[in-house]
């Protein structure tokens, strides 16, 4: 059996900073986006990758794929997000099998409610912390991270 290659100091104590950070980044925003606009990040997630696609809409599929959730993660804060109004769920006009959901007015309202409180608090907690060049290698860095694991 060969010996795992264990995390020097340095490695141990990027992945450290890494959990730490995301976790209490991940903390703070799900709370900011509960308080202030009663949503989850995720659902704040969905009505953004809405209001950015064409026709505010998206095959479940795909939005699925881009916010990185299982499919039944997904249906469940949709579902939410269908009772309060903010989407709708209609199936997909190019196949019968496939459901689109498509932002509504109310949920554009809602997000346009609800972005400047959550990105005030990105850009005090991660943003305006970093310096621009540290911003490039976070972004540069998790990106390949992602791209590999995607």
């Amino acid at each position: 059996m060969t010996e795992p290659r264990w995390l020097d100091d340095e490695e141990m104590r990027a992945w450290t900073a890494f959990l730490a950070a995301t976790a209490l980044l991940n903390r703070r925003i799900e709370q900011q986006l509960k308080d202030d606009a009663h949503l989850s990040h995720t659902q704040y997630e969905v009505l953004v990758r809405l209001a950015q696609a064409p026709g505010n809409e998206l095959r479940m599929t795909e939005l699925s794929a881009a916010l990185f959730t299982s499919k039944s993660g997904l249906t469940y804060q949709i579902d939410q997000l269908a009772k309060a109004g903010f989407v709708r769920r209609v199936p997909s006009p190019d196949d019968p099998r496939g459901i689109v959901a498509t932002l509504t007015p109310a949920g554009r309202r809602k997000l346009e409610a609800a972005a400047p409180g959550h990105v005030a608090l990105v850009r005090e907690l991660l943003i305006d912390v970093l310096t621009p060049a540290q911003r490039k290698a976070v972004a540069d860095g998790l990106g390949e991270v992602a791209r590999r694991l995607g």
